[in-house]
């Protein structure tokens, strides 16, 4: 699904420099980056990332995991809105501390309450669906095209916070309380993921094919992260380390982002004012 897939409205010409809004509706330069295939390799490559270093700090240490990750998200996401246009290091730094802190949220419900990953599943589609429901009505498009307003940006960094909640409670349910295992899991995921791309071929609607997918890279690439990084008693994994695994998914994503910030590759193009 490429930015294509999410609008079909013509693009008329918008400044770089448009203003900054309050909550209103005047536009601003486009906050996301255009979706291509280079968005969703670094898309699931944060996912995993941010499962194996919420998992490895967790472990490691719990005060350390908690001011990595919970400390790390407010920063990332005051530099990511204070920001008036996009910025590739800083939008998927942000991204990349939502996938740990989203990972963290969804962990610590489960643990603290007892909920089994079925329940915190339900609860957290259901705080997507919320998410998604208000989002339309107060601005009449889910679009990403459409991120140019201080209140739509709101909207869509609470919707990515959600997903990736959701993905995280999802993946375990599979792998763990369904018993799949995580390799397994991650094909049922790669399968699952490849339904949105073919019905977006079809003609359905872009918008929810790439609400779909952007779901599904959650518990993708969450799964296959734990089947690298975990033991093999914890889902099949192959014991290679949390925390290395980190190491290794950062340096991948530095650079795919370093390559797209000095192509411009994934800067979108103008967008329609009024929309």
């Amino acid at each position: 699904m490429t930015s294509s897939s999410t609008d079909s409205l013509s693009p008329t010409a918008q400044s770089p420099t448009a203003s900054v809004d309050s909550g209103r509706r005047q536009p601003i330069a486009a906050k996301v980056p255009e979706i291509t295939a280079l968005f969703w390799v670094i898309k699931i490559l944060t996912t995993g990332m941010g499962e194996a270093a919420s998992d490895g700090l967790g472990e490691a240490s719990l005060v350390l995991g908690g001011v990595i990750g919970v400390g790390g998200f407010f920063l990332a996401l005051w530099l990511q809105l204070r920001s008036d246009r996009y910025h590739a290091p800083t939008y998927w730094f942000c991204v990349s501390m939502v996938a740990v802190f989203g990972t963290i949220m969804a962990d610590i419900l489960h643990v603290a309450t007892g909920l089994s990953y079925y329940i915190t599943s339900a609860f957290y589609a259901v705080v997507v669906g919320v998410l998604f429901t208000r989002w339309h009505r107060s601005e009449g498009t889910l679009s990403i095209h459409h991120i140019d307003t201080r209140r739509r940006e709101r909207f869509y960094w609470a919707t990515v916070l959600a997903t990736f909640a959701l993905g995280t409670a999802v993946g375990d349910l599979t792998g763990l309380t369904m018993n799949l295992g995580f390799l397994p899991s991650g094909f049922l995921f790669l399968a699952a993921i490849l339904v949105p791309l073919v019905a977006w071929r079809l003609g359905v609607n872009g918008t929810l094919c790439f609400w779909a997918a952007y779901v599904l890279t959650r518990p993708l690439g969450a799964s296959f992260a734990d089947w690298i990084g975990k033991d093999h008693a914890i889902g099949g994994g192959l014991g290679f380390g949390d925390l290395r695994l980190t190491g290794l998914l950062i340096v991948a994503i530095a650079a795919l982002v370093t390559w797209a910030h000095r192509s411009g590759h994934d800067i979108q193009k103008p967008i329609p004012v009024d929309a």
